[in-house]
């Protein structure tokens, strides 16, 4: 069974940064405290669960006007199972409800894809972001349609 948590601020980001650990920091060699960074404080968490597994985590950043969403990671033997398109409908659903009609998000190049099918556009030029090529990518409004879990 599939449950979610959310969580706000600093306080019990164990599990979302676990997760992060292992795929940003371990397999791709993200340095901690570039990934661990000061904005998970002011963040709004996502983390599922496969049972009692922590399985995948994402954040929202509220930056004035602007919803950035990020550090979407899913463990490296749980992924192509729908856990990150599941993380990515929760965080577009939730940004959106909380007043964010753009949703924004510094994709890495390899996921681009990914992210286009989840309804977001690439725009401007790619830039380095912890040693990994990015783009900016943008999507409208809410989202409908089946989670793939």
């Amino acid at each position: 069974m599939i449950r979610t948590k959310w969580t706000t601020g600093a306080a019990d980001l164990g599990d979302a940064h676990a997760i992060r650990r292992a795929v940003f920091i371990e397999e791709q060699g993200t340095p901690e405290a570039v990934e661990l960074d000061d904005s998970d404080a002011g963040a709004i968490h996502l983390v599922a669960y496969n049972g009692g597994q922590a399985v995948a985590t994402g954040r929202i950043i509220i930056d004035g006007e602007a919803y950035f969403l990020g550090r979407v990671a899913v463990l490296k033997e749980c992924r192509g199972q729908g856990y990150g398109d599941f993380v990515m409908r929760l965080l577009i659903r939730r940004a959106f409800e909380l007043g964010g009609m753009r949703q924004l998000i510094h994709a890495q190049i390899q996921a681009k894809g990914f992210y286009e099918k989840l309804g977001f556009a690439a725009f401007g030029d790619e830039f380095m972001e912890a040693d990994i090529p990015h783009i900016m990518m943008a999507r409208e409004g809410d989202i409908a349609g089946p989670c793939g879990i």
